[in-house]
């Protein structure tokens, strides 16, 4: 399937900038100096921390989500994304939607959230809860995408700020996704200096994919890899999931595990850059 079920605004514009004089003949060139920092195409300022607690703490979230958030830290994911009101953002694998709210709740009415499922999601299990995500007055601002995951976005779907995929892209594996595909796709639909932040739960050291169904993992570094062939940056990283005890030899999800551990989950910040 591949269709948008609500509207969105058109994208944001294009930044600016001036080139450096050049040096004169009578002066030695100089070393090429650091370039400024990449800002989101949006005149607001990141939302504060005590914002992002309270969109966290809202009492018109689902109990369910308030449940969730003892071991999904949503305050420092969205500290880490560093959003702001008015940008444009999109969920891979939104699952029932729950990170697709933070985000909706993040950019507010002026922003654009696109949330994506692909049919195996939708029709295993997630269709009836998104549906009804998606009803609620404050996802107004949001977009359903039912679409694969080797081809997120239509195709005028451009200029976003911020991409995020929450413990999905371990699943590519043992769903045939092409994941290089799915990278090349999530690269043309950012803006230059765009976002793609990842989450997953973290595989043993050569594990590589090789336990994506029966441990739900992947190894830290073949994510790394494969990004930085689609042509992104790793440009940062976070620790707040990090559990340095787990064996990383055990199923991850939660409700299979039969364990009160987490998983070590890493958290990694992907930047497409100003120029190819």
């Amino acid at each position: 399937m591949a269709g948008l079920v609500t509207g969105c605004a058109s994208p944001s514009p294009a930044t600016s900038g001036t080139s450096p004089a050049a040096p004169t003949l009578s002066t030695p060139a100089q070393e090429p100096t650091e370039p400024p920092p990449i800002e989101p195409e949006t005149s607001a300022s990141p939302l504060t921390s005590a914002q992002l607690d309270a969109i966290v703490a809202a009492p018109d979230r689902d109990p369910d989500d308030h449940e969730n958030d003892a071991r999904r830290q949503p305050a420092q994911l969205l500290a880490f994304l560093e959003l702001a009101p008015g940008m444009r953002v999109a969920d891979i694998g939104a699952g029932f939607g729950y990170t697709t709210e933070l985000l909706a709740r993040a950019v507010g009415p002026s922003g654009e959230v696109y949330g994506q499922n692909p049919s195996f999601v939708l029709e295993r299990f997630a269709e009836s809860g998104w549906s009804a995500r998606l009803a609620k007055p404050i996802m107004a601002n949001t977009t359903r995408l039912d679409r694969e995951f080797a081809d997120p976005f239509p195709p005028d779907l451009t200029d976003l700020d911020v991409v995020v995929n929450v413990m999905f892209y371990h699943d590519f594996e043992w769903q045939g996704v092409d994941r290089a595909a799915h990278n090349a796709a999530v690269f043309r639909a950012l803006r230059p200096g765009g976002i793609y932040v990842l989450v997953d739960h973290s595989a043993a050291e050569g594990a590589g994919a090789s336990g994506s169904k029966t441990l739900h993992r992947i190894e830290e570094t073949l994510v790394i890899d494969e990004l930085a062939a689609a042509g992104f940056v790793l440009i940062d990283t976070t620790d707040f999931l990090r559990n340095g005890a787990d064996t990383r030899d055990w199923n991850a999800l939660p409700w299979r595990s039969g364990r009160d551990e987490l998983s070590d989950r890493f958290v990694l910040k992907f930047q497409r850059p100003l120029t190819p």
